[in-house]
């Protein structure tokens, strides 16, 4: 199935299968291709199928569609290319012509017990010397040789664009068998890698000519792949008795192939498979042809140059993966040791309360219990915030879009929050754009990530001396299709170099009375509704946040329309 992998931009890593035969991508949650990128068009462009092909439709965006560099209206997508809408990256892949299957059955490995093998190497050539596959040739003419330097030279680059344009080993490797055989009049080949765990040779694709039977099984010569990949030399066989490296019982090949190749896939530091192909000239033709082999050693040369280039692709790709796991768990004990930390104080604040409640209840002292209990109460609503922020951070989620009004949510956080504004001296004054219509979002998501500004607010600003006070307001801008929520505070302020770690997880700038995971988690779903949180900040003067909602609202049928 046909997908877009984002390889750039607020939602990197995430994969978007294509399954319709029209699949729109934009900010609105509505599209199958949602991306949180405030340059993205709430319907930026579709991708259709039409005729077994796809192509990409610019919707009329904003900042425009742009492939592989270039801004389009409408072109046709191929596996690899780029597809750019804002700030995001993301590759286009198709899956390979042949399905994933099992060849086992199909390709086995003939050892000296069986007493089958006939075919012996009759030419070797190391990675070294295959690498110089331009080599002038004094015996044939020039022209031939430039006829097949030319021949080579297109081969080796369609190679290279295939290794740098799929992330996809399976498929990689199908279009390199491909490739091979466009080239090389070959009957069947297969490529076979090194499992990393077992060290053995699998069977990853396959391929045979047309005409030839594709349930034909492949035996390759277990001495001729011993051979290739202890001395990391490409050969070239025959059934012939000709090579005297080999004696006539060794395991070579039968099953009435002539000739063969076996390369080696040599990456950076080790062998990570063999490619290999063979052909099969009959009796009569070989009569006819003087004996002539059909597999010269520009073949063998080519195929050594294409297998390493293979090689280096498999390697990126499993050291991409094993990189990307060992960030994964730094991240999960940086997160563990970090929770530690947070649990840790709260635990301590719970421990010294219930020490309170101990002394107040045998010394029957009632003001000593409420002080215990009020810490006790204190510390559990921490850790219910910590928890209630840790899932709402980790989780991916879809908005439960529901017609509300902004100006009511906003009005519950102040009321809830004006009786800790109060306890901490600080003023806090609120003002309501009353043009404001009814519109689509999650009324629960956007309470929280109103709540959270607002209480970084009211810290910040009963941290000054005197006259604390924090303003939040809502502002409607239909000629850009917003919605705002302003919250502004007198507080100490945030410098500059601390302004672009503000929403960074776990970063907190209220000592241990913060968690770290309000701004963050805000932030997340301010960006679930296509939105985003703007910040300015002056040391000594304070801050103020914007949150900015797109405007999406109801229409008649209950469905959810542009602003």
């Amino acid at each position: 199935m046909a997908s877009l992998f984002v390889i750039r931009g607020n939602d990197q890593g995430a994969r978007f299968e294509l399954e319709d035969t029209a699949v729109r991508l934009g900010r609105d949650a509505s599209n199958p291709v949602r991306l949180h990128d405030t340059e993205v068009s709430r319907q930026h462009a579709e991708i259709r199928l039409a005729d077994d092909a796809r192509s990409l439709c610019d919707l009329g965006s904003s900042n425009g569609t742009f492939v592989n560099g270039k801004r389009v209206r409408q072109h046709p997508l191929a596996s690899g290319d780029q597809v750019q809408v804002g700030s995001t990256l993301m590759l286009y892949t198709e899956p390979g012509d042949e399905s994933p299957e099992d060849l086992s059955a199909k390709i086995s490995i003939a050892t000296k017990e069986s007493g089958n093998d006939e075919s012996h190497i009759i030419y070797s050539l190391s990675q070294e010397e295959g690498s110089r596959i331009f080599d002038f040739d004094h015996g044939g003419s020039q022209t031939s040789w430039l006829a097949r330097a030319r021949g080579n030279l297109q081969v080796m680059y369609r190679t290279a664009l295939a290794v740098s344009h799929t992330l996809d080993i399976d498929q990689l490797l199908n279009r390199i068998m491909e490739l091979i055989f466009e080239w090389i009049e070959a009957d069947r080949g297969c490529i076979m890698l090194v499992d990393p765990t077992t060290k053995l040779l699998e069977p990853k694709a396959r391929r045979t000519r047309k005409g030839i039977g594709s349930d034909d099984k492949i035996t390759i010569s277990k001495s001729i792949l011993d051979y290739v990949v202890d001395r990391n030399e490409g050969v070239m066989t025959t059934n012939a008795r000709e090579d005297d490296r080999f004696d006539g019982a060794g395991s070579i090949l039968q099953m009435g192939i002539r000739e063969a190749i076996c390369a080696p896939m040599r990456g950076r530091y080790e062998v990570v498979g063999v490619i290999y192909v063979d052909t099969f000239t009959s009796p009569q033709k070989v009569i006819q042809q003087g004996g002539a082999s059909q597999f010269k050693d520009d073949h063998l040369k080519l195929m050594i140059a294409i297998a390493h280039q293979a090689a280096l692709a498999v390697e990126d790709t499993r050291h991409y993966s094993a990189m990307v796991q060992a960030e994964r768990l730094a991240a999960i004990g940086q997160t563990i040791a970090t929770l530690s930390h947070h649990t840790k104080n709260i635990l301590q604040g719970i421990r010294g309360g219930s020490y309170l409640i101990d002394m107040g209840l045998s010394e029957h002292d009632e003001k000593l219990i409420r002080k215990g209990w009020s810490i006790v109460d204190k510390n559990q609503a921490k850790i219910s915030a910590l928890v209630l922020d840790m899932l709402t951070f980790s989780k991916d989620r879809e908005p439960d879009l529901q017609e509300a009004q902004l100006n009511t949510v906003v009005a519950d956080v102040i009321e809830l929050m004006q009786g800790r504004a109060k306890e901490l001296d600080v003023a806090l004054r609120w003002e309501a754009d009353e043009s404001i219509p009814s519109l689509m979002f999650d009324p629960e998501g956007l309470h929280r990530a109103v709540l959270n500004v607002v209480t970084n607010a009211i810290d910040a600003a009963c941290e000054t001396k005197q006259d604390g006070h924090v303003e939040v307001r809502t502002e409607y801008l239909p000629a850009e299709s917003k919605a705002l929520v302003v919250v502004r505070d007198n507080g100490g302020g945030i410098g500059p170099q601390e302004l672009d770690r503000v929403f960074r997880p776990f970063v907190s700038f209220k000592g241990g009375r913060g968690t770290g995971l309000g701004l963050p988690v805000s932030q997340k779903i301010l960006n679930e509704h296509g939105g985003r949180i703007a910040v300015e900040s002056t040391p000594d003067k304070g801050s103020c946040f914007t949150l900015e909602l797109p405007v999406v609202k109801p229409n008649v049928s209950g469905q959810t329309s542009p602003g």
